[in-house]
C-alpha cells in the first residue's frame, strides 16, 4: 500500500530563504542611498536652500528635527525602490526580446527582493514620522496618550485629521497596507493557487500609483512648481510606457488580444479599454512633463481647496477591494489551476528547479 502524497507546504520557504540572502545586499544598498539623501536634506536645511522651509519655516533647526529629515529620506528611497521594483516587474511580465542581457528568472528575483526592501522602507518612513511626533509632543500629553495619539496619526488610515495630510497620509497608508499582502503573496502561491496569485498581484500597480500620488501631494521637496517636481513626473513616463508595452505584448499567450477576439463578448472589450486607458496615461504624463503644468503650488500664494477628499479616497478603496474580492471569488469558484509552464514563449523553458531564484529559468507566472 503506497503512502499518501505529502501536501505541498503553504509557505515557499526555499525561495524565501534564498531571497532573504539577496535581500541583505539590496537592503544595505537602500540604507546607503537613504543615508546619502538624509545628508543632502540636512545640509540644504543648514544652508537655508530647502523648499521645505517655505512650507514649514520652524524646521530650520536641522539637528532638532533630524527625525523629520530621516522620515523624508526614507520616503524618497522608498519611492525610488518602488520605481525600481515596478519597472522590474513590468519587464518580467512583458514578452522577452532576444537581445535582452538579463533572463526573466533573474528579473523576477530582483523584483521579489526589491519589493521586500520597498515595504521595509515604507514602514521606516512611517516609523520615523511616528518617533518625531513622540519627540515633539506638542500637546503635552502623558506617555500613554502620546503613544496612542501618534499611533493613530501615523498608522491608522484616516487618523491624521488636519491639512493636506488628511488625504496624503491616508493614500500612503493604503499603499503600505496593500503592499504587504500583494507584495509578499508570491511565497504562499502554493496555498492560494498560481492563478489567483497572478490575478491579485496585478493590483500591486495601484500601490505604486498611490505612493507616487502621496509623494507629489505631500512631499515638501516637491510642494512647489519647479524642475524637481517635473523630474518626478518625468520618471513616471518610463513606467507608463512599460505598462502599456506589458499590456500590448504580454508574456502569457492567453492575455494577448487579437482582432478576432473583439467580437467575443465583454472580456476582450474590457481588455481593449484597459490598453486605451494606459495609452491615454502615457499621453497625460508626457504632456505634464513637457509643459511643466504638474499641479505644484506657487510660492507666496495660498493653496486652494483639496479636489480629492477622504470620503472620495475611501469610496475608491471600497471599489478596488470589491473588485479584488469579486475576482478572487471568481477564480476560486472556477477551480482552475493553471500549470506553471502554460503560455510560455517557445524555447523559454529550462530544466532548473522552478523554486530556484538563482537559475535562468523563464517561467510565465509573474503577472504584473
Amino acid at each position: 500500500m503506497s503512502s499518501p502524497a505529502r501536501p505541498r507546504p503553504r509557505l515557499d520557504r526555499r525561495t524565501l530563504r534564498a531571497d532573504l540572502r539577496t535581500l541583505l545586499l539590496d537592503s544595505t544598498a537602500a540604507l546607503v542611498v537613504t543615508a546619502v539623501i538624509f545628508v543632502v536634506l540636512y545640509r540644504r536645511i543648514d544652508d537655508g536652500t530647502s523648499a521645505t522651509l517655505e512650507v514649514m519655516p520652524y524646521l530650520a533647526d536641522a539637528r532638532m528635527y533630524w527625525l523629520y529629515w530621516a522620515c523624508q529620506a526614507f520616503g524618497w528611497s522608498a519611492m525610488l525602490w518602488a520605481w525600481i521594483t515596478v519597472m522590474l516587474g513590468l519587464l518580467r511580465s512583458t514578452r522577452p526580446v532576444s537581445w535582452s542581457p538579463v533572463s526573466h528568472a533573474r528579473l523576477e528575483l530582483w523584483h521579489r527582493v526589491t519589493s521586500i526592501t520597498t515595504i521595509g522602507l515604507m514602514f521606516a518612513h512611517a516609523l520615523a514620522f511616528f518617533l518625531e511626533l513622540l519627540r515633539q509632543n506638542e500637546d503635552g500629553l502623558s506617555s500613554g496618550r502620546l503613544v496612542w495619539s501618534a499611533f493613530v496619526d501615523v498608522f491608522v488610515p484616516g487618523g491624521y485629521a488636519t491639512g493636506t495630510g488628511q488625504v496624503a497620509i491616508l493614500l500612503g497608508l493604503i499603499a503600505l497596507y496593500l503592499a504587504i499582502p500583494l507584495g509578499l503573496s508570491f511565497y504562499i502561491r502554493a496555498w492560494t493557487g498560481s492563478r489567483l496569485w497572478r490575478v491579485l498581484h496585478r493590483f500591486v500597480i495601484l500601490v505604486y500609483v498611490l505612493s507616487a500620488w502621496h509623494t507629489l501631494l505631500y512631499g515638501t521637496n516637491v510642494w512647489f512648481d519647479g524642475w524637481f517636481r517635473t523630474l518626478v513626473w518625468g520618471l513616471q513616463l518610463p513606467v507608463a510606457l512599460l505598462f502599456l508595452a506589458r499590456l500590448l505584448t504580454p508574456l502569457r499567450r492567453e492575455e494577448r488580444l487579437t482582432r478576432t477576439e473583439l467580437g467575443g463578448g465583454a472580456g476582450p472589450l474590457l481588455r481593449l479599454g484597459g490598453r486605451l486607458l494606459a495609452a491615454a496615461g502615457v499621453v497625460v504624463v508626457l504632456l505634464v512633463t513637457v509643459t511643466g503644468r504638474d499641479g505644484g503650488r506657487t510660492p507666496g500664494q495660498e493653496s486652494g481647496d483639496m479636489l480629492i477628499t477622504q470620503p472620495m479616497v475611501w469610496g475608491g478603496l471600497v471599489v478596488v477591494l470589491t473588485v479584488m474580492g469579486a475576482v478572487a471569488l471568481a477564480v476560486r469558484s472556477s477551480g482552475e489551476r493553471v500549470s506553471r509552464t502554460e503560455g510560455i514563449e517557445p524555447g523559454s523553458r529550462q530544466k532548473e528547479s522552478p523554486l530556484d531564484p538563482t537559475s535562468d529559468r523563464s517561467d510565465s507566472e509573474h503577472p504584473l
